[in-house]
């Protein structure tokens, strides 16, 4: 058995997790899938499974090996499909990384309209408040936020978004409205994790940065579990304009301090292959970019 069908194996076993479920899925018998996996782990010089009466599970480094496994078996069956003409009808499995909320808010629908108008693409949606590495993790697109690093892969910017101060008309009637961020200390904080581990705020002033250390009045692990609370009267939360757009459109936040703001941060759609990638990367490329590119959550002044 070659290396890509060793590979095509162990891809098997990790998504049955069970020797003899890979073996049925393949169409290979249970000691076939045995012998392949111990003469991958012979070459690699690691162990990728672990074995129980229970079934298998797969080890750290198998992990690793796995996300490898994934990117390379989905470009030779790319490779197959431009050479036989099928390369320009998109299908297949396009897996998109996307933050949390921005997923939710602005890319499901996105999403779904894209699943609507190309039934043989089956999409998988990773939803993490992170920059994930394309190449490593298997991952053809991606919508990521802030300054891109160098590196190979092709990008579309879309829009633009902001770090803002807001929280709730009832909170701010109740407490008043600053208007500069020394007066924090009179006001309830609500801080998310998420957003940064530090409670601090930064912000714009007399050219520079400056930095302001806080004390929350309330701590959370998800900026959503923040901005619910901001928009319940708990006080105010930073949090990143497209975040809170529809909140903020809907009157349940008011940003404040809007002045002392840092910099905008570029938002981009970002792939892998360029003009070489598959149809389904490409179709969907361009949708899109073409949504978010018109989104006012990205593009409102």
């Amino acid at each position: 058995m070659d290396r890509f069908q060793e590979m095509s194996v162990f891809e098997a076993v990790a998504d049955e997790l069970s020797m003899s479920a890979a073996g049925r899925r393949l169409h290979l018998s249970a000691p076939t899938v045995t012998r392949a996996i111990d003469a991958l782990e012979k070459r690699l010089g690691v162990a990728l499974l672990r074995r129980s009466t229970r079934g298998v599970e797969v080890t750290p480094a198998g992990e690793r090996f796995l996300a490898d496994c994934r990117r390379i078996l989905a470009e030779v069956a790319d490779a197959d499909r431009s050479a036989s003409g099928l390369h320009t009808s998109p299908r297949g499995r396009l897996q998109v990384s996307m933050p949390l909320l921005f997923g939710q808010s602005l890319m499901t629908p996105i999403l779904l309209e894209y699943l609507q108008a190309h039934p043989r693409v089956e999409v998988f949606g990773v939803y993490q408040d992170r920059v994930p590495n394309l190449h490593e993790e298997g991952i053809e697109v991606a919508v990521q936020v802030g300054a891109l690093p160098d590196s190979s892969l092709f990008a579309a910017k879309v829009g633009d978004v902001r770090r803002i101060i807001c929280a709730s008309p009832d909170y701010l009637n109740q407490h008043g409205t600053p208007s500069h961020p020394e007066q924090l200390v009179d006001h309830q904080i609500v801080h998310s994790s998420a957003d940064a581990r530090t409670p601090e705020w930064q912000f714009v002033q007399q050219g520079g940065v400056k930095r302001y250390p806080l004390l929350p009045r309330l701590s959370c692990a998800t900026n959503h579990a923040a901005i619910a609370a901001a928009e319940r009267g708990a006080g105010l939360v930073r949090c990143m304009s497209y975040q809170v757009h529809e909140s903020l459109m809907a009157g349940r936040l008011q940003p404040v301090l809007q002045r002392f703001e840092l910099p905008v941060l570029p938002v981009h759609v970002v792939y892998r292959e360029g003009r070489r990638a598959a149809a389904r990367v490409r179709s969907f490329v361009d949708l899109a970019v073409a949504r978010l590119r018109v989104h006012p959550a990205l593009n409102s002044d």
